[in-house]
């Protein structure tokens, strides 16, 4: 009887082209929000307006970010059967490539600010509506490989928020001027993307990825489909491969996974159908960003220090930073550590809870304030309630994600991946209409 394993992740290149796929999927748009000072001091310093905003750019911003992503992820969950997945991701890549090379130059355009106002607000439209389509797509390629993988690419999108984070505090240091560290801000993207495209490329050319890949893609079986009288050569290609072993997969699953490949039948379930089976994840993901965005950074980026840092410091290193690096690390527990398991009662409690970091962090140091006294005016309490807050983040949203794609059948897994980045999305669109409520009552 034959021993059961798969083709094992040499030098584990599939794991750090997901881990880098995640990083590119949110680093663009890190940077970009990052140089917001750059684009409001653009603004107000070409107008005899008082106003500290007269374009209202942070709120139209907000707005214009959030509408395509909610949008584009809905249609993707729907339409990404219709699409081939390379033109959805490759695509994409492509044009957020071109948006940030034209931002980048229109730094040093000189241009009439109802002209650039204009140009800027379809430039955020269009990154996030190119972004959602690359997220929704890549959640779903990603959602058929096991687990960790998941657990790698979510961990790779917080990683992205680290370096944006980085940056800020970096140009605050030095002290430099807003429209050099736009360049910067803008430059990086570019070459992170460039990165991200080819590491999409190469990846259908690994034998790992190719097991659990092109079983699924139509687009892509059908390049690689060889003539009917070599159907046995490939059966037993795929059993060679079998015995070459598993890279922290184990050959329990290997077999499993071969198994359920052959035995499926060829339909795919409908959306309808796949929500039904993730519904609870769907509702925890949702919760979960919901709460982050309401009070990060809308509210937590006014959070002023009781004296321990300098304020040019406090922000990107107490806020940023300190929530970045332990979202990350949330994230990265994932791959050691499932609990509560996806059927506990437990898991949507614990994502539930998550809304006492909402008073927590308001009734930190936050100004201006009118209604509310401050109860945790000392930084090390914002740090600790930060920290707690961004881990639980991490942790959650990634279980979310990888629980959702092991409710559901192989088949299934894509469709699954694009449905919980909608979710996602609402979660994020959610949390920020509902910080717009908050600072009213600060």
């Amino acid at each position: 009887m034959r021993i059961c394993k798969g083709t094992s992740d040499k030098h584990g290149l599939v794991a750090v082209i997901f881990f880098l796929l995640g990083m590119g999927t949110l680093l663009p748009w890190n940077f970009f929000i990052t140089a917001m000072n750059y684009f409001t001091d653009r603004l107000r310093n070409g107008t005899d307006s008082s106003q500290s905003d007269p374009y209202m750019f942070d709120n139209m911003s907000v707005l214009l970010a959030q509408l395509p992503l909610l949008l584009f992820t809905l249609l993707n969950s729907f339409l990404y059967q219709h699409i081939a997945e390379k033109m959805r991701i490759a695509g994409s890549l492509v044009f957020i490539l071109l948006l940030f090379i034209l931002t980048a130059i229109l730094v040093k355009v000189k241009m009439d600010l109802d002209h650039f106002f204009s140009i800027t607000m379809a430039t955020i439209w269009f990154i996030n509506m190119f972004g959602a389509v690359l997220q929704g797509s890549l959640f779903g390629l990603v959602s058929k490989l096991p687990p960790r993988f998941s657990s790698l690419f979510m961990s790779g999108q917080a990683v992205a928020g680290i370096f944006s984070g980085l940056a800020m505090l970096l140009s605050n240091i030095f002290k430099t001027d807003s429209e050099s560290s736009a360049l910067g801000y803008f430059i990086t993207p570019c070459a992170a993307t460039l990165l991200t495209l080819c590491c999409y490329l190469i990846l259908p050319h690994l034998r790992f990825a190719q097991l659990y890949l092109e079983n699924v893609s139509p687009k892509t079986a059908e390049t690689q489909k060889e003539p009917p009288a070599d159907r046995s050569e490939m059966d037993k290609m795929k059993l060679d491969d079998a015995d070459n072993g598993f890279d922290n997969i184990g050959e329990t699953e290997a077999c499993k996974k071969l198994n359920e490949l052959k035995q499926e039948p060829e339909e795919k379930s409908t959306v309808p159908q796949v929500f039904k089976k993730i519904w609870v994840m769907a509702f925890c993901v949702t919760c979960v960003f919901a709460v982050t965005l309401s009070v990060f950074p809308a509210i937590t980026v006014n959070t002023k220090s009781s004296g321990l840092f300098e304020e040019n410091i406090f922000i990107p290193l107490c806020s940023f930073i300190v929530f970045n690096v332990m979202d990350w690390i949330g994230r990265s527990l994932t791959s050691r550590l499932q609990w509560p398991s996806m059927k506990s009662k437990l898991f949507p409690l614990f994502v539930v809870l998550r809304v006492v970091f909402i008073p927590a962090l308001m009734l930190c140091n936050v100004q201006p304030r009118s209604y509310l006294p401050v109860f945790f005016n000392h930084d090390l309490a914002y740090i600790i309630f930060m920290s707690l807050f961004a881990i639980t983040s991490g942790y959650f949203a990634c279980l979310s994600m990888s629980y959702a794609a092991q409710l559901v059948r192989p088949k299934d897994a894509e469709t699954a991946g694009a449905l919980m980045t909608f979710f996602l999305a609402l979660g994020l669109s959610l949390g920020a209409a509902l910080s717009f409520g908050l600072k009213k009552i600060l």
